[in-house]
Order: structure tokens, then C-alpha cells, then sequence
């Protein structure tokens, strides 16, 4: 029996870190000026995943032309009507990730000394390559972009790799379009595609070309993709007509400015925000930088510092784990975002309407409040890291750790009441304060939940049926500043 017993924590220790091993990600980005903010936030939560390319392609917003004077009509409506016919479109060209990366350089020995796991500026800089960026939604052309994703695709490595479209999706189009050329002749080619169809996963923001429509999805039906074209909005340009009011300040230059854009050091001073004096080279169409032509707006009202846009940024925020575990089902939500399951395609998941929150502000159904819900707590922890730029570990916060002894997933019956024991650590030993809440959005219903001390009930509703989930949200944040919070999910099954 000691031997089996043995065995058996040996499986489950080796289960446990498994689970735990970083998540392997890719970021395609345009370059716009949300991308460079996000690639800013990205860089600062590089220690929680591992990056394995940084590459330039281009979108319906951006790209470069031929040089050759070639012209294109934009086949997605909105910029179609609004540009026209061009020979290229707002680039901001191929070295804005490197020269970031020289400032990243400058604050990284900083960084380390609050997490050894940040990459080197040399690391990074490394993976940098340029995609399919002449045209939007060009996938013609092999490209070293391309090829670096297929290669990835294709390693023997067993982890997913998490495909982040920031702009289109035409250099990831045309690495799955390289390996269907190369290997849809042999044998194994059915073999080949599912291993490659398992290990990919899409998370892009909005349809930006029109690939994935007309390629990935007929011909790599099977690779998940995660579509976002609702909640990110609040995390972009017209975020104070989405954003809850309770939640607007901390994207208001009075916090923006002193708690993360000025005074920590030289990597965040890039960002971009209203009234700053930046200018986008290659891009004549944004003004933000001008504060005599932003104070009022069609997307508000703005002052100096304030939040312009980080649209792509709850991309990698699915990758950075801080206790929601919604990694593998996204419907279950989290700081980027809630999903639900596609019903005409098991692999897509959407942020429809059937993802949609209840906004307690307004007591409505709401399909941004999956995600404007953690602004709050995503602001404060950005803010945190800004402070790891240029802080000693003893002057700076670090999030907690929030355990439930009795894990995270319980089986129970209809009517009953089951209590949980919470407990934290902190490593700069401050208190840590617990919410506890029903997220009946991302289960079958609501159930009770009261807490007290350390102790957390939860009530079944006696109409519950079996197969049924009932999650609940406990919430630990601590008194340093700024104030980080950390979760762990509650799943209770009905048998």
C-alpha cells in the first residue's frame, strides 16, 4: 500500500508541474499605436510565459506596399470606405520592437531582482522577425516570419503554442499554408495536420484581414481559435463610451501618469496616452499626441496622460495566470475576457452575446463586462510592475498567493452547503483581505456565498441538477501599494 501511495503522489507531483510549465506564445502584431502599448505591458509579463516569437505582419490598418507602386483595394468594408485605393497604409515599419527592446535592456537587471524569470533583452531580441507585411491579408509569399511559426508548429516540444494576432492573421495563414505544402503529399500527412491542429491555438482581435475566413478556417478546421470582437473594445479607443464609471480613473492620466508612464524609467516613458507630445512615424492619422486636438472627441473627452488604447493586450493576458484558471476553457473568463463555445464549430469560442456579464452598474446583460469587470485589479498590477523597473524587491509590491485547502474543484449535492478554508501568503507580509463571490455567468447558476474570517460557504440551490457547475471567485487582495489581488476558482460539480 506504501508503494501504490508512493506512486500515486509521484503521478500527481509530476501532473502538478506539468500544469505548471510556462505556456509557449508568438505575437503577430501591425504595429498601430495599441499594439506598441500592449507590446510595452506584454514585456513587463514576459516572466510568466515563454515568448517564442515577436513577428511584423500586417492588417486591413496597416501595411507596407511593394515599393514597386502597386495598389490595393482593402477587402474589409470599413477600411475600404475610409482609404481607398493605396500603394500602402499607415506603416509603421520593422524596428519600433527592437528599438523598445534597447529600453527594455536598460530597466531588465531591475527587473530581476523582482522575478529571475524575465528574458534578456538578447533573448527577445533574437526572436524579432518580419512576416507577410506588404499587403493585408497577402499569404503569398514564404517569409522568415512565417517560417519561424511553422517551425515552432512542427517542433517536437509537446506544449500548445499560443498564436497571438494582433493585427492579421496572414503570416500564421501562411505558415499553415507552408506546412500543408510541404508535407500534404506524404503518409503521415493526416498525422501531421492533427498534431499541428492540437498544438495551435488562435487568439486574435477582431477579423483584421480576411485569412482566417478564407484559409485557416476551411482548411485547419480543427485549430482552436479564440475571437475576440466585443470585450476588447473597453481596453481600446473608446473605452470611456464601454468602461463602467467606477473604473474609469485608473485609466485617467491622474493614475496613468505618476504610476506608470513617468518616473519609471526609461522603457515605460515609450508609451503612448493623450497629450503626451509622441508622434507615430509613419502614421499621419493619430493625433492623440496633440492635446490642442483631443480634448473633445467622437470617443470622449480626454486630458493629458489619460489612456489612448492597448486593444491587443487581452491577448497575452489569457497567458498570465493569476488563479481564474481559464486557460484551457475560456469560458469559464478571466482578465482576458469570457468565451463561449461556438455552436456551429466545437473549436471557435466567441465573445457574443452568450458571453455576455451581468453589469451590476447598470443591471443589464453586458458583453464587455467579461472584461472591464478586472480593469481595477489589471490596472493596479500593471502599475506594480512599473514599479519593478526601477525599485529594490524590499520597496516594491508582489502579488499574494491564495490557497483553498480544499482545492478547487468539489462534488456535492443539490442543497448543500459546503465550507472551505482560504489562507494566503504574502512575501512582503502584508494582510490580505478575502472577497468571495458567485460567477453563475461562467457555470449553470448562482449559488449562496457568504464569508467570514477565512472561511467561505457555499450554498447549493436545492433545484440544482447533477452534471451542473457552480463556480465561485475568491478574491485575496492585499495592503501594499498598489494594491494586488490574486483568485482561485471554486468549481462545484453536482452529483
Amino acid at each position: 500500500m506504501k508503494r501504490i501511495s508512493f506512486i500515486i503522489s509521484l503521478l500527481v507531483l509530476v501532473s502538478s508541474s506539468f500544469a505548471q510549465e510556462n505556456k509557449r506564445t508568438i505575437v503577430t502584431t501591425d504595429g498601430e499605436i495599441d499594439d506598441v502599448d500592449t507590446f510595452l505591458r506584454f514585456l513587463l509579463y514576459t516572466n510568466e510565459f515563454d515568448t517564442e516569437g515577436l513577428i511584423y505582419s500586417s492588417s486591413m490598418w496597416h501595411w507596407k506596399g511593394d515599393g514597386k507602386g502597386t495598389t490595393m483595394v482593402s477587402e474589409m468594408k470599413m477600411t475600404r470606405n475610409i482609404y481607398g485605393e493605396r500603394s500602402e497604409l499607415r506603416w509603421p515599419g520593422t524596428t519600433w520592437m527592437q528599438e523598445l527592446l534597447a529600453d527594455y535592456a536598460k530597466v531588465h537587471p531591475n527587473l530581476l531582482l523582482h522575478d529571475e524569470n524575465y528574458p534578456s533583452a538578447e533573448a527577445l531580441l533574437a526572436l524579432v522577425k518580419v512576416g507577410n507585411i506588404d499587403f493585408e491579408g497577402e499569404m503569398d509569399k514564404r517569409t522568415e516570419g512565417s517560417e519561424w511559426i511553422a517551425q515552432k508548429l512542427l517542433d517536437d516540444d509537446p506544449r500548445e503554442i499560443f498564436l497571438q494576432a494582433w493585427g492579421g492573421t496572414n503570416t500564421i495563414a501562411r505558415a499553415l499554408k507552408s506546412i500543408e505544402e510541404d508535407y500534404s503529399n506524404r503518409e503521415n500527412w493526416e498525422e501531421i495536420k492533427e498534431k499541428v491542429s492540437k498544438k495551435a491555438i488562435i487568439y486574435t482581435i477582431m477579423d483584421q484581414d480576411a485569412t482566417y475566413k478564407k484559409y485557416i478556417g476551411p482548411n485547419w478546421p480543427n485549430i482552436r481559435v479564440f475571437y475576440n470582437a466585443n470585450q476588447f473594445w473597453c481596453f481600446a479607443y473608446p473605452w470611456k463610451r464601454v468602461v463602467p464609471k467606477s473604473q474609469q480613473p485608473f485609466l485617467e492620466g491622474s493614475f496613468m501618469g505618476p504610476n506608470i508612464i513617468n518616473g519609471h524609467g526609461p522603457l515605460l516613458k515609450n508609451y503612448y496616452s493623450y497629450g503626451d507630445g509622441q508622434k507615430q512615424e509613419g502614421d499621419p492619422n493619430h493625433f492623440e499626441g496633440d492635446i490642442s486636438k483631443i480634448a473633445q472627441t467622437e470617443r470622449g473627452s480626454f486630458s493629458k496622460y489619460d489612456f489612448i488604447s492597448e486593444g491587443d493586450s487581452p491577448a497575452f493576458l489569457h497567458l498570465v495566470d493569476v488563479g481564474l484558471d481559464n486557460y484551457e476553457n475560456p469560458s469559464r473568463g478571466g482578465w482576458s475576457g469570457r468565451f463561449e463555445q461556438s455552436k456551429e464549430n466545437p473549436f471557435r469560442y466567441e465573445d457574443g452575446d452568450a458571453a455576455a456579464d451581468l453589469n451590476p452598474e447598470t443591471g443589464e446583460m453586458d458583453k464587455s463586462y467579461p472584461q472591464t469587470r478586472w480593469i481595477k485589479p489589471m490596472q493596479l498590477d500593471f502599475a506594480a510592475r512599473a514599479d519593478w523597473c526601477i525599485k529594490p524587491f524590499e520597496a516594491a509590491n508582489h502579488p499574494p498567493k491564495i490557497k483553498v485547502d480544499e482545492g478547487n474543484s468539489i462534488q456535492a449535492i443539490a442543497g448543500e452547503v459546503i465550507s472551505m478554508k482560504v489562507s494566503h501568503e504574502d512575501v512582503d507580509g502584508h494582510p490580505v483581505y478575502f472577497k468571495a463571490w458567485p460567477y453563475p455567468e461562467a457555470g449553470d447558476g448562482e449559488a449562496k456565498v457568504t464569508i467570514e474570517a477565512n472561511e467561505v460557504n457555499i450554498e447549493i440551490p436545492e433545484t440544482a441538477k447533477a452534471g451542473e457547475e457552480f463556480h465561485v471567485i475568491i478574491e485575496g487582495t492585499d495592503t501594499g501599494f498598489p494594491a494586488l489581488t490574486r483568485y482561485h476558482r471554486i468549481i462545484v460539480t453536482i452529483h
